[in-house]
């Protein structure tokens, strides 16, 4: 369809029309794989990388936290117990921003009772026993978001799903389908909107979440059977779910800056380098860029597709690289023999 029919069939409001929806991107912008540096994962959800340029990652299916070697190469460190079904297990990992002095890790994890976010010390090559900080999260074996970053104040912020309860992210007592931001001990932030852990709701399933230019944060979020969006957080917003998915214009709730058919997307990890999100695609089996500044705001590029099969988990690493975990052995995918795979992309 044109851009004209879009606009009458209600895929595209005014501003975002004149935004290409799929574009090439310049040749000098085209990733390139350098290096496979680990191999026979099961289901890696999370990358967080350490000082020294070696990273953490969690497997979301084993509770395997494992150090993956900057020059290649793996070793697990500890396995936390979680309850795994489905999407559930261990999702999201986050350094303190103060790791070099006080070494804590947060980790995000399904119990047997809830979703939780834990925080651990990381000294001697070893993980202490995880610490319960934030508790309470509802959990299911789907839509369990899970992400977690720390912003520049110290703050932590927590992305969690509706839990396969669709209303509950319009509920502002409810943790599920919210972003929350809490202190690093997990208690609600004072100057938080509602005087409580929630920074925004309305949100089906975000799981990649990240700081990017100007400390603007942006959340990945998994559509239903329309939309699947890329959204910049600001306090206090309502993203509409399940009123709205997608776009909605004028009617009130905060549009996504770009939004996909889940068949070409489904939207997982997500890094920020150089005005761009990198967003890793399960369905779409690819590498998306997005342009978040500038004159091509919104504009997008697909790598990758089908090479490697799902891509979920996608960060930023200290040498300016990108690292993409893939997602073969998650119930959904067909993998390879290497599977699962922590592959290094030079841009």
């Amino acid at each position: 369809m044109d851009r004209r029919t879009l606009l009458r069939a209600g895929l595209l409001t005014p501003a975002a029309a004149t935004v290409p929806l799929v574009t090439a991107a310049p040749a000098e912008a085209a990733p390139r794989v350098t290096r496979t540096l680990a191999r026979g994962l099961d289901t890696p959800w999370n990358i967080a990388f350490l000082p020294s340029g070696h990273a953490l990652v969690t497997e979301r299916d084993t509770g395997w936290v494992t150090l993956v070697r900057r020059t290649g190469g793996k070793h697990r460190i500890r396995q936390l117990a979680i309850h795994h079904e489905g999407e559930s297990g261990l999702l999201g990992l986050a350094l303190h921003p103060s790791f070099a002095s006080n070494r804590l890790v947060y980790a995000y994890l399904t119990s047997a009772t809830d979703n939780r976010v834990v925080r651990m010390r990381y000294s001697g090559g070893a993980l202490s026993a995880p610490e319960p900080i934030v508790t309470g999260i509802p959990s299911n074996s789907i839509h369990n978001g899970g992400g977690l970053a720390f912003g520049r104040s110290g703050r932590l912020y927590i992305s969690t799903g509706d839990a396969g309860v669709a209303e509950n992210a319009q509920n502002r007592g409810s943790l599920s389908g919210k972003i929350l931001r809490v202190t690093s001990a997990g208690a609600p932030v004072a100057d938080n909107p509602f005087g409580s852990r929630v920074w925004t709701f309305g949100h089906r399933n975000p799981e990649g979440i990240t700081f990017g230019p100007g400390g603007h944060l942006w959340a990945s979020e998994f559509g239903q059977n329309t939309f699947d969006e890329l959204n910049h957080i600001v306090r206090g917003r309502n993203y509409g779910w399940p009123r709205v998915e997608g776009r909605d214009g004028p009617g009130g709730f905060t549009d996504p800056l770009t939004q996909w058919h889940p068949e070409n997307c489904s939207p997982s990890g997500i890094a920020v380098t150089r005005d761009r999100a990198w967003i890793g695609a399960l369905r779409g089996q690819c590498l998306w860029s997005v342009v978040l500044t500038g004159p091509n705001r919104g504009r997008r590029a697909r790598f990758f597709l089908r090479r490697f099969g799902r891509i979920r988990s996608v960060a930023k690493a200290p040498d300016g690289s990108l690292w993409i975990g893939t997602s073969n052995r998650d119930g959904r995918g067909t993998p390879a023999q290497a599977d699962d795979r922590i592959l290094r992309i030079a841009l």
